[in-house]
């Protein structure tokens, strides 16, 4: 199933855009129209001025959650801040979907994003996104784990128990809620999709957990955080809610700017994250305690590398880079 749906990903992205490819260079994995000279596995700024934007306003997007709106007030602050720090109007933009986000940065329409995991190599190599930061908890802990949960008074007592059962994904470009269960559960525990269980898309994290909260599905692999997140907004009983099994820790949501952005201005955006003052923010309310308290700095290629391993093991394509 992975296979069909990442390569429609890829057609959409690949037809997004116009922009011209950039010349001879290195870019190991990534799209054509980009460069990796640096060698970092990220793309460089185009190499011909007239590529580099300066854009009159700024749109932000963050990863497609359940109610984009709640989410419009929770980055309010920091959205201000953006705006005093670059001078730029700055536009929240909501999104229904991973590959919509990804496709709208590579077309230009999207300048600064938070991607979640699964889909910041994708963004990396299709649509050339730079990660700048990502949230971290006031002692510098960051990252979250994925976990497979059911109803307390399910059946399902291990994971052996997912046998004959319908386990929820969110989307297939998503590292907890797709790519990192279905490859687990394939090595450790011998079972795969479409032979031992079924899969069944919801969308969202927020969808699952309410789907197995709801008892809608049997199962449902999702991100830490995430749960937690709704749990302390009094959307679920985490009491109510079994984990079969937990993962090692993974790097949580990317956020970063579009690699066509004149360099002023990515600096200005860079500054604008390290410099926001998170106390009494909408951020802080949201994922203090959880997930972050601050802004850290982030490294694709270390940082990424394990996300990038089970993409690999999975046969994932992220776009058309040439050889």
């Amino acid at each position: 199933m992975i296979s069909s749906l990442l390569a429609t990903f890829t057609i959409a992205a690949i037809l997004a855009s116009s922009i011209p490819p950039q010349e001879s260079c290195p870019r190991g994995e990534l799209d054509i129209r980009y460069c990796d000279r640096d060698g970092d596995l990220v793309a460089d700024p185009p190499s011909d001025p007239r590529l580099l934007v300066d854009p009159d306003s700024l749109v932000f997007a963050y990863t497609p959650v359940e109610d984009p709106a709640v989410y419009r007030a929770v980055w309010k602050e920091f959205l201000d801040h953006l705006e005093k720090v670059t001078g730029k109007k700055v536009v929240f933009f909501p999104v229904q979907s991973n590959a919509a986000q990804i496709e709208a940065m590579r077309a230009g329409r999207l300048h600064v994003a938070g991607f979640n995991t699964g889909s910041v190599p994708f963004a990396v190599n299709a649509a050339g996104f730079v990660p700048i930061a990502m949230m971290a908890r006031k002692d510098g802990g960051h990252g979250y784990e994925m976990e497979i949960i059911t109803s307390q008074d399910s059946p399902i007592r291990k994971i052996e128990d997912l046998r004959g059962k319908t386990l929820a994904f969110t989307s297939p470009t998503s590292n907890s809620g797709y790519k990192a269960p279905t490859w687990l559960l394939k090595e450790r525990f011998g079972l795969v999709e479409g032979r031992d269980y079924k899969g069944a898309f919801s969308g969202k994290h927020d969808n699952s957990v309410l789907g197995v909260y709801n008892k809608d599905y049997d199962a449902a692999a999702v991100a830490s955080t995430v749960m937690r997140q709704m749990a302390r907004r009094g959307v679920v009983d985490l009491a109510q809610i079994r984990t079969l099994y937990r993962s090692e820790t993974f790097p949580t949501t990317a956020y970063g700017i579009a690699s066509n952005l004149k360099a002023e201005l990515a600096r200005r955006i860079r500054e604008a994250f390290f410099s926001f003052r998170w106390e009494g923010s909408g951020l802080l309310k949201e994922f203090g305690g959880t997930e972050g308290e601050k802004f850290i700095p982030v490294r694709y290629k270390e940082d990424w590398e394990i996300v990038r391993r089970i993409d690999h093991a999975l046969g994932v394509s992220y776009g058309s880079a040439a050889p």
